[in-house]
């Protein structure tokens, strides 16, 4: 039993458009998956976490933060950029996972991919609501608090009840790039494609318009005096870190368009690397405007921007921009991760260990339709009901275990497969992928132990639909099956 729940899956063949049937549209070249990243990465980061990381636990030494993450992602991504030339589909880490690592350990990363993607796409909406709501009072429309405020709160390692109906918002947003994603890749990338070159735009305005007003002042003491585990200091810095680890979570989205990429061994390594190095420099950037405007206590806000602006009657023409900015920002991220997750789950069907309603395309505009409503719908519901803070954290918890796995799995298949055509080679494989390793544990190890339950319930009822249906139904372990000679 134990050797069939860590059998590896060498053949893809049968997981990629060969299936027969609907297959997906290969339109995107290495631009429009460079935007993809760039798409799922500029978002809730740089809008939000950024100045809740300053405020609750870095102070102005965020860009430290931001830079100990991105090394991380740095690390992860140069594994991604390897595996994408040898697993061109659009499994991603799952399907890594099952090449290097066997089915039970590609299940249990694919289940915390459903975090990744969908339950950020969940917290993404609920920082949405932050901006839509103040562009509402900037014009004079008031909506009520029972409507754009989630039932649940997250308090001092509790759930608790805030008297609010729903973040009716965050729904509305979700559901309308549903719809879009389930018309058709080349749509949904060309409206992401104009998204991204406004909000990069917008956001190289307030840089450039902002800079001028920074108080450097501001920024002592760089690294505050520690005040607990976790509030400022050096613990508050790597806290910190892992906190806007999960303004990075997205920039492998780029894999999982794999069957829709013209030339995915070239233009996947391509996308990948170079989304992260714009984003990177982009959010250094706003952090250090944003802790440079006013104090980084004043920043724990649900629109910190804006808030930084405020502070700043000669800077008042550029609330507006901040407003449409961050709605397209975050918009755009929403898109990238309802594209992702159900083509996540297209793969697992495909490999038995999902139902086959998750495997069915769409005759017409050749989409996961079905996944694309049963994701739309389930990122809605956690959006209409829980906080942000909650959602990001475990998000970011979900990736960095997904993040292990890849960069675990380099090394193993540069051992058991060295002769493998690799059009993209990891540099100095040892240290990059060891120190990926070494890396995202170190940021999994300053989570709350209240996340750490939740991971852990996670991971059981994960495993409790794999041993209840994947196992049985395995392609990979039916086949084995059928050619394994019986003992009389």
């Amino acid at each position: 039993m134990l050797k069939q729940l860590f059998a590896r899956k060498t053949d893809f063949s049968d997981s990629d458009d060969s299936h027969g049937g609907p297959s997906l549209r290969r339109t995107l070249g290495p631009w429009g998956i460079t935007a993809l990243g760039i798409g799922a990465v500029i978002g809730t980061g740089i809008f939000v976490v950024t100045g809740q990381a300053a405020a609750e636990h870095a102070g102005p030494a965020v860009l430290i933060s931001f830079m100990l993450a991105a090394i991380c992602s740095g690390f992860t991504a140069l594994c991604y950029a390897e595996f994408a030339t040898l697993i061109p589909i659009s499994g991603s880490s799952y399907s890594y996972a099952y090449a290097t690592l066997g089915e039970v350990v590609a299940w249990f990363i694919g289940w915390n991919m459903v975090l990744e993607y969908g339950i950020s796409a969940s917290a993404v909406a609920a920082s949405w609501t932050g901006y839509f709501t103040s562009l509402l009072d900037h014009i004079g429309i008031h909506l009520p608090a029972s409507l754009t405020e989630a039932p649940l709160a997250f308090s001092d390692g509790h759930l608790v009840s805030t008297g609010h109906l729903m973040n009716l918002p965050a729904v509305a947003i979700v559901l309308a790039l549903t719809w879009l994603c389930y018309v058709g890749i080349r749509e949904s990338a060309g409206i992401n494609v104009l998204m991204v070159l406004l909000k990069v735009g917008l956001i190289i305005v307030v840089v450039v318009a902002g800079y001028r007003y920074i108080d450097p002042a501001n920024w002592h003491p760089f690294v505050p005096p520690a005040e607990g585990p976790g509030k400022y200091g050096w613990s508050g810095v790597m806290r910190g870190a892992a906190m806007v680890f999960f303004a990075y979570i997205g920039f492998e989205a780029t894999s999982t368009a794999a069957q829709e990429c013209k030339n995915p061994q070239k233009d996947l390594p391509f996308g990948t690397l170079v989304s992260l190095v714009i984003c990177t420099v982009l959010y250094l950037a706003m952090a250090a405007v944003l802790t440079g405007l006013i104090p980084y206590t004043e920043l724990g806000t649900s629109e910190p921007v804006v808030t930084a602006i405020r502070a700043h009657p000669e800077l008042g023409w550029l609330r507006l921009v901040v407003e449409i900015g961050a709605l397209i920002g975050l918009s755009s991220v929403i898109l990238v991760m309802i594209i992702a997750q159900p083509r996540i789950f297209m793969i697992m069907s495909r490999d038995g260990l999902l139902p086959p309603v998750f495997n069915r395309i769409h005759p017409r505009y050749r989409t996961p339709h079905l996944n694309t409503l049963i994701t739309g719908a389930g990122i809605a519901v956690l959006a209409a009901i829980f906080p942000l803070d909650l959602l990001a954290d475990l998000t970011s918890m979900g990736t960095l275990i997904a993040f292990v796995a890849v960069c675990a799995g380099v090394l193993i298949l540069r051992y058991t497969a060295p002769e493998l055509p690799r059009l993209f080679r990891v540099p100095a494989a040892w240290f990059v992928c060891s120190a990926g390793v070494v890396s995202c544990l170190a940021l999994l190890s300053t989570m709350a132990w209240f996340n750490w339950a939740l991971m852990i319930g996670w991971t059981i009822v994960g495993l409790a639909i794999y041993f209840g249906y994947g196992r049985q139904h395995s392609r990979l372990r039916l086949k084995k099956a059928a050619t394994e000679p019986r003992t009389p």
